[in-house]
């Protein structure tokens, strides 16, 4: 345990308390509010305090130590630190949903940045640094003012704490201090994306939101937000204030009379949303990919629209454009420059390259590429299908243009018969391989067979699945450079036999049986396949003596990656696009093993 977790400041504190909600409008103000205090410059020590809020509970869990409801508590944590009138004079835009809301909110950020305006964004999760989760004009506040913004906080909050009001749990102090952070930064629109459900959702605190929106409802976190659509679509409804305009999207039935519902009792205008027309774009693409993204952007677009109607400012981005329904520039901007990380999400790997390859690799991006989705719904599983696969074949498709391009400039420079027969018997090996891990609460047993169903529909088939467990731990929060635990003996690895054997199932179309060799438990850290294992042709792919030749649970995620990479660096006519997915935690520890 940190030696900074609890301090007490005394008297200093108390007359310090009273000048912080006098001036917290400016951030030299935080800093002379700190001057004195025993700051720690550690970033470790910050991950060790926010660790200390995690709490164990489990999703569905109600109980709590507090006397507060948690909005109540949040309301009080805010009037601790001096921030709930400040927060009600943020100009925010408070997007809930199921599928797509940090895609909105991503792009409504990109848009309302491009015409001018200082932008504040809270996300979650995070993939590899907390500090993902709140970005200042699109980046990721720094570690600096992390650090300062965060000890502000957890200081007076520590000073305050009772029987009754205990230290808030991780998510809500994070949505606290991305209130703290935007109001110190004196953004001009701050983007909330909801955490979970709605109604009791941290964020839910803001009373006087510019604007609300919905994005694609489906069945995801049923055992806190229920087991109909029409339960979860009700949570989500839930962040709608009196009167205050709001936006959805297009929904089944059974979601939409709810949502219409709300806003008809608290007086709600509200628009649904049709997706963007690609033609809207004049020749760009979305900075976001996937078909499914234009859903995102449309409900984006009227979101911004509607921002600055309300805020006085629909004149600042239209004013050179003649027609309303036309996007105007800046709009065309934030759309096609829009990024987020995890989210059908391409990576290039140049570590799986010997130096000869670099040297002659000019046009080529890599043999091994990594596909980044943390899809985890089934409706999302789906969407996550579509993109890989739409992905891998216009791959191909380019592989085979930038092959014909050279082919024809070797008959145009005179290349003998044999050097062009060699050219064309160097194609590429092409493999697909599925890198899989979910959480226990989600069903293994709907996720897989709509993701190998729909890319198969695709004409995508993996050659290989790879079941590993997560590198990162829930009861502690890491970041880029956080020490990569090397000791996996005695990891148990159940849950991944499990889908293992789920997915020779869907493969082989019946029952498969077990290991005799192995047991659920990883005493040997250096169990990876041989490498011929991947090299092997997938029509031997059928399980004989009890070998399950399509996939193969693998020990750790650091072992998994070096394999890959070895595996591509000694076979030279191999290209392997590896699909990761079922996770945002599993896609967040591969971004950090890639990027090191």
């Amino acid at each position: 345990m940190s030696p900074y977790l609890n301090i007490h400041f005394g008297v200093r504190y108390k007359e310090m308390s009273s000048q912080v909600t006098e001036k917290m409008e400016s951030s030299v103000a935080v800093k002379e509010y700190l001057q004195g205090f025993p700051l720690p410059s550690s970033y470790d020590a910050a991950m060790e305090a926010l660790s200390s809020l995690i709490t164990g509970k489990k999703r569905g869990d109600k109980s709590s130590g507090s006397t507060f409801g948690k909005l109540e508590r949040m309301s009080e944590y805010l009037k601790i630190l001096g921030l709930e009138e400040h927060v009600d004079g943020l100009k925010i835009i408070h997007v809930a949903g199921t599928k797509g809301k940090g895609s909105t909110c991503t792009f409504c950020e990109a848009i309302l940045r491009e015409c001018g305006f200082q932008t504040g964004l809270f996300t979650s999760p995070h993939l590899i640094d907390v500090r993902e989760r709140f970005r200042i004009n699109g980046v990721d506040v720094s570690e600096d003012k992390f650090l300062q913004y965060f000890w502000g906080c957890w200081y007076q909050l520590k000073e305050n704490v009772t029987e009754h009001l205990p230290m808030p749990p991780l998510f809500q102090f994070l949505t606290i201090l991305a209130f703290k952070i935007f109001i110190c930064e004196k953004v001009d629109v701050a983007i909330i994306e909801v955490g979970l459900g709605g109604t009791t959702d941290s964020t839910n605190v803001i009373k006087k939101p510019v604007v609300c929106g919905i994005t694609s409802l489906g069945m995801d976190h049923t055992e806190t937000l229920g087991n109909t659509l029409g339960e979860i679509a009700s949570h989500k409804a839930g962040i709608f204030k009196p009167q205050i305009p709001a936006f959805t999207v297009h929904q089944l039935s059974e979601a939409m009379d709810v949502i219409l519902e709300r806003a008809h009792e608290l007086k709600v205008p509200l628009k649904v949303v049709a997706p963007l027309d690609n033609k809207k774009l004049d020749g760009l693409k979305l900075g976001l990919s996937g078909d499914h993204q234009f859903i995102n952007a449309g409900l984006a677009v009227s979101l911004c629209k509607c921002w600055l109607q309300r805020t006085g400012n629909w004149e600042k981005p239209f004013q050179n454009d003649t027609q309303e329904e036309d996007l105007p520039e800046a709009f065309l901007r934030g759309l096609s420059t829009a990024q987020i990380s995890g989210r059908a999400q391409t990576f290039y790997d140049t570590h799986s390259k010997s130096s000869d390859s670099l040297k002659l690799s000019e046009t080529s991006c890599g043999d091994l590429i990594f596909y980044l989705d943390g899809a985890h719904s089934p409706e999302s599983m789906e969407v996550c299908a579509k993109w890989f696969s739409s992905a891998v074949n216009e791959n191909k498709k380019s592989s085979s243009s930038f092959k014909d391009r050279k082919l024809e400039e070797a008959w145009g420079n005179g290349n003998t018969q044999h050097e062009i027969r060699s050219m064309e018997e160097s194609e590429k090996s092409l493999k697909q391989i599925l890198l899989f891990n979910c959480m226990d609460v989600r069903d293994p047993h709907i996720l897989l067979p709509r993701l190998a169903s729909t890319c198969a529909s695709s004409g995508t088939h993996f050659a290989k699945a790879l079941f590993v467990p997560s590198m990162s731990t829930y009861n502690k929060v890491t970041y880029g450079a956080s020490v990569i635990p090397s000791d996996i003996s005695g990891r148990d690895l159940s849950w991944q036999f499990n889908l293992q054997r789920l997915w020779e199932k869907i493969i082989h179309g019946k029952e498969v049986g077990t290991f005799h060799d192995k047991g659920a438990r990883m005493d040997n850290a250096a169990i990876v396949p041989p490498h011929e294992f991947l090299y092997e042709d997938a029509s031997h792919c059928s399980p004989v003596d009890n070998y399950f030749a399509c996939s193969a649970v693998m020990p750790s995620l650091p072992l998994t990656i070096k394999w890959l990479r070895d595996c591509v660096k000694q076979n030279p006519s191999l290209k392997v696009q590896v699909l990761v997915t079922g996770s945002l935690h599993l896609v967040g520890d591969v971004l950090k093993l890639l990027k090191r």
